[in-house]
């Protein structure tokens, strides 16, 4: 059974910002006087900002890519009152109602396109989101503003963070190994945006100049020369790209429950990143990856590429090192990471993408991180 990526998409907002401007913006919003106290955490806040790898993000909210920040927006005013948290879960919820539906709408266009699949071929539709909840959702607009058949199976990975894509990839490829005639649509959406934190917590900050919005999908089939690919008119050859996804693994490092979270609270959903999840990454990373790769008979030095979640520079730096990369290894990743920012669960399909347009062949091995703390990863061949 050969299961491929046939397509990917991407799709970003038009709104973007800096990351210096997002660092002013970021202070102008929550600082309360001019006092020494508040010109202290300024300098902190931006320092953090300057060191998160991130040059610039798309963020739904703005209108435009230049101008005052403030002013191109109207959702996050200033605060002088230290008990202001900015607004509600219930108006962030609102905001990501209506904006999802047309970003996952480009990134499965996209997708489609790239696969050569019209959208009544779709027959399973996965989507994949951790930043917004409504019912009717995204998942659902997405039948009519691209015309799926009403017969498309949907399931939703829900609030599963940063690895998620690779969670609905599993999804997808278990509905195309059972299903040869299958054609599996996965689209990620997050509005990471939605959740700033009116903060002088550091983890917050951290957090603050990370993350950003943006969608992925990804069109999944059986493919091969078999009689199924023969009734189609398909040839293995035909399918190169990111190779055939042949494994996905998972570890749930113990013990690690309270380093990495994402919780639902009155004023957004609160990250907690803590500064020891680079060490654990780099302790318990590499036993893992080497027992799973040598299940197919591989050794580390076999993989051409690494697809690697930059969840920030020092999750990059600390899976380079646990694994021995060399430093090229996590190129696009860095690259990524430096021109969106990171957008949670579709970050993993804009490196793939990249790798597939810049014919990066495989063995190719994906890897995300999330709450848990969980490893997530798959393995093209």
């Amino acid at each position: 059974m050969t299961i491929r990526i046939r397509g990917t998409g991407t799709a970003l907002p038009i709104g973007s910002i800096d990351q210096a401007d997002a660092a002013h913006t970021a202070d102008r919003l929550r600082r309360i006087d001019e006092s020494e106290s508040s010109v202290k955490k300024a300098k902190l806040l931006a320092n953090l900002y300057r060191r998160s790898g991130v040059k610039r993000r798309h963020c739904v909210l703005l209108n435009g890519e230049e101008g005052d920040p403030l002013l191109r927006q109207s959702f996050y005013l200033p605060t002088k009152d230290l008990e202001h948290r900015g607004p509600s879960t219930e108006s962030r919820m609102q905001v990501y109602e209506a904006s999802a539906p047309a970003l996952a709408e480009a990134a499965c266009r996209a997708a489609l396109a790239d696969a050569g699949k019209s959208p009544r071929e779709v027959t399973h539709l996965v989507t994949v989101s951790c930043s917004g909840f409504a019912a009717p959702g995204f998942d659902l607009e997405l039948y009519d503003r691209i015309d799926l058949t009403p017969t498309a199976s949907r399931t939703h990975v829900g609030f599963m963070g940063c690895h998620g894509f690779l969670n609905g990839l599993r999804v997808a490829s278990a509905y195309a190994a059972s299903d040869p005639d299958a054609c599996v649509l996965v689209c990620a959406v997050e509005l990471c945006s939605l959740h700033h934190q009116y903060t002088d917590d550091p983890q917050q900050i951290v957090a603050n100049s990370l993350f950003a919005d943006g969608a992925g999908a990804a069109v999944v089939q059986h493919c091969g020369t078999g009689p199924e690919g023969e009734r189609r008119g398909e040839l293995e050859e035909e399918y190169q790209g990111l190779g055939r996804l042949v494994s996905n693994g998972s570890l749930k490092i113990p013990n690690t429950e309270n380093l990495m979270s994402w919780k639902i609270g009155d004023h957004g959903f609160r990250m907690t990143l803590s500064p020891q999840v680079p060490e654990v990454i780099q302790r318990d990373l590499k036993p893992w990856v080497v027992q799973w790769l040598g299940k197919y008979g591989m050794k580390l030095e076999d993989v051409r590429h690494w697809a690697i979640h930059p969840g920030g520079p020092r999750i990059l730096s600390s899976t380079s090192e646990s694994l021995g990369l060399p430093p090229d290894a996590t190129e696009v990743s860095t690259q990524i990471l430096s021109e969106f920012g990171n957008m949670s669960s579709p970050t993993i399909l804009f490196i793939l993408d990249r790798m597939k347009r810049l014919e990066y062949r495989p063995p190719i091995v994906a890897l995300a991180f999330g709450p848990g703390l969980v490893v997530e990863a798959a393995l093209f061949l």
